[in-house]
């Protein structure tokens, strides 16, 4: 069949998939369960396509965001029943659904959605209902770490080779209230999360696992849960798919023993041996000169020196990998290596604020686990980067092993702010074998920005951080705030805290 055909086949099925949801929800009654960035776009498409809705949140109206959300979609005329505060699952067993949107953390299995599935509603997301609808190919990007970075790498590309694409997931906007918009020409390229993953029946396209390690283990019933959720990004793809693993992480490398699609894999060393077993497959791979190369069944192609790549650290070159690994079929080297040379990163991972008195200050507000505080750390003390860090959060009982090392390799004077402060200390003391350092500790409890009672504490604790921070560093010095933890026990999330962090930091 000629592509202008196909093309033409595929905008039809998409638009007859369409269509049928748009008769079907008409009319109909959706519950959508948390009020979250994701969540108020859906109430909005939802709206305009007639649905019943009605929106539940755990906050009530005393929280800013929620109390913004009701007077917004008053304003704009938007029709929704509300049920907030402590009860606020009480007529999701009471009352009777056609369709129920949960919010990314919370499983289909608690006792209120069961309530709906006896009643005969059907219970999705809004990311699996984009994913049904959507008629452009997917690229999804998936990880413990690296996810975010590679996922825009990967839009990046796209986009620099003249693809119209749209950014989605856990970055970018959210995607569904524009899907009358997207074509099957159109790439569509999404950061999943184990959040988003976790009971998905739908897969994307083409998708990337950058690595697994213990994460979000205050969120899943055991880590075996967690590695499982990440395997629905291809579990369900047919004999077109694409997945690139990291050969380099024994639980990515296995995850190619149950794809059914077409497996290709990236590693930051020469992998000669994988590279000589799979000489089919495409493999983007570092050589023994510091090049980003490209095994295909056609030959070996140098692409970039590691060194010409814009961003800092070893982790970047892996996170280009990936993105070569999962692209290489729809876009030229060049269109590579401009992105390479010109991509500055995005926002809060190793983000540059300003210089000041000779000092240059960052803001990592990503680096919500200790492995991605390792790996900062490596990519500052990797380019003789050296000074003062600021850290704490929430912990996510994750490993901190190889954390305390990797922090005084960069760091000798440390800020602690949030409340893993106790297990940070813990490990700078075990490793580290002799080395010089100070701990600073910002008393704090679990004040929350965003309660009224507790913001003014927050506020002043954090600017207290930056405080202590700027008297310690001297010109020549790098403060940077790179977190250890999620943002929860003090913000809404880590872009919050990262906002807040460059606020200060600018106004010093």
């Amino acid at each position: 069949m000629p592509d202008y055909l196909k093309h033409t086949e595929d905008s039809e099925l998409s638009n007859l998939r369409l269509e049928k949801f748009k008769k079907y929800i008409k009319g109909r009654r959706a519950a959508v369960i948390g009020v979250g960035i994701s969540n108020r776009p859906l109430i909005k498409w939802l709206d305009s396509l007639g649905a019943d809705i009605t929106a539940f949140d755990a906050h009530d109206t005393g929280e800013p965001s929620i109390a913004k959300a009701v007077e917004d979609f008053k304003e704009m005329n938007v029709k929704v029943r509300w049920s907030l505060g402590s009860d606020y699952m009480k007529p999701l067993f009471d009352e009777t659904f056609d369709i129920v949107f949960k919010t990314p953390k919370m499983r289909f299995t608690v006792d209120a959605l069961e309530s709906q599935r006896r009643k005969g509603a059907v219970l999705t997301t809004e990311m699996e209902l984009f994913l049904d609808l959507c008629p452009a190919e997917t690229f999804g990007i998936t990880g413990s770490d690296g996810k975010t970075t590679t996922t825009t790498i990967v839009y990046e590309i796209l986009r620099t080779a003249g693809y119209n694409c749209y950014l989605g997931g856990n970055i970018g906007t959210p995607l569904l209230d524009q899907i009358e918009k997207i074509t099957p020409e159109d790439k569509v390229v999404l950061e999943l999360s184990s959040f988003q993953l976790l009971g998905l029946k739908r897969s994307v396209d083409n998708a990337i696992v950058t690595n697994i390690t213990p994460n979000h283990l205050d969120f899943h019933f055991d880590y075996q849960e967690y590695i499982s959720s990440k395997t629905n990004i291809f579990a369900n793809q047919g004999a077109t798919g694409k997945l690139v693993l990291n050969s380099a992480n024994d639980l990515t490398y296995d995850m190619r023993n149950i794809a059914r699609g077409r497996v290709s894999y990236f590693c930051g060393d020469s992998c000669v041996n994988l590279r000589n077993i799979y000489k089919n497959a495409d493999i983007a791979f570092l050589d023994d000169d510091g090049s980003l190369c490209l095994q295909t069944p056609k030959g070996i192609q140098r692409i970039i020196d590691k060194n010409d790549i814009l961003i800092p650290g070893s982790h970047n070159v892996q996170n280009f990998l990936a993105a070569i690994a999962l692209t290489s079929d729809l876009v030229s080297t060049d269109d590579i290596v401009t992105v390479a040379k010109n991509f500055k990163g995005v926002q809060h991972r190793i983000e540059f604020v300003r210089e000041l008195d000779g000092v240059k200050w960052y803001n990592s507000s990503i680096d919500t686990s200790p492995n991605r505080t390792i790996n900062t750390m490596n990519a500052l003390s990797d380019r003789n980067m050296h000074g003062v860090l600021i850290c704490g959060g929430k912990d996510k009982q994750c490993v901190y092993d190889g954390l305390g090392d990797a922090i005084l390799k960069f760091a000798d004077r440390i800020v602690i702010y949030g409340s893993n402060a106790r297990l940070v200390r813990q490990i700078l003391e075990k490793e580290a074998d002799g080395r010089k350092y100070e701990v600073f500790e910002i008393e704090g409890g679990d004040e929350v920005y965003e309660l009224p009672a507790t913001r003014e504490k927050a506020l002043q604790n954090m600017t207290e951080a930056v405080n202590k921070a700027r008297s310690l560093a001297k010109p020549g010095d790098v403060v940077i705030m790179s977190s250890v933890g999620t943002s929860y026990d003090h913000f809404r999330h880590f872009e919050h805290r990262g906002d807040l962090f460059k606020k200060l930091v600018n106004d010093l």
